[in-house]
């Protein structure tokens, strides 16, 4: 085969195999984009869950999500740190949140161990942010406060 007899340059498969090429990197981008965001997603889910219970007015189960021990009753003396009556005083009717009426997961934030949540309560402007253990699921309050709100901070969280 000579120059003269090479194939006719074929510019629609040209132009299929650089779309095929292009839309590939988009949705591998999209997909890593997306398995980012959702690497909190069971801490997020345990927050969710323990506003439910608050809203729902259930606060032995929450206290059992915020433990991560749906047993606790059986043995309240594993938890002196913070027994249920603190619970109670804290996120009860008459804590700083008051009836928990809504509630809305804004963002989360990995560090070390665990995982701070940001969430909206009864549409306050002030945020509850609250400690997600990594491993035990456990919750408590952080040692230090996120701030959500902006596409950009929520883009590259």
């Amino acid at each position: 085969m000579t120059l003269l007899d090479a194939k006719q340059y074929d510019f629609a498969s040209a132009r299929r195999r650089r779309n095929t090429i292009i839309v590939g990197i988009v949705v591998a981008l999209f997909v890593a984009w997306f398995l980012y965001h959702e690497r909190n997603h069971s801490e997020r889910h345990a927050v969710r869950e323990f506003f439910a219970a608050l809203q729902s007015r259930d606060y032995e189960h929450a206290y059992a999500i915020w433990q991560s021990d749906p047993e606790w009753k059986q043995h309240p003396q594993k938890f002196p740190n913070y027994p249920y009556s603190d619970f109670y005083t804290d996120w009860g009717p008459g804590g700083q949140w008051g009836l928990v009426k809504s509630s809305k997961v804004d963002c989360s934030l990995s560090t070390g161990s665990g995982v701070i949540v940001q969430t909206t309560v009864n549409e306050r402007s002030e945020r509850s942010n609250i400690w997600v253990d990594k491993s035990t699921k456990s919750l408590s309050f952080p040692p230090s406060e996120i701030q959500c709100g902006n596409w950009w901070a929520w883009l590259t969280e």
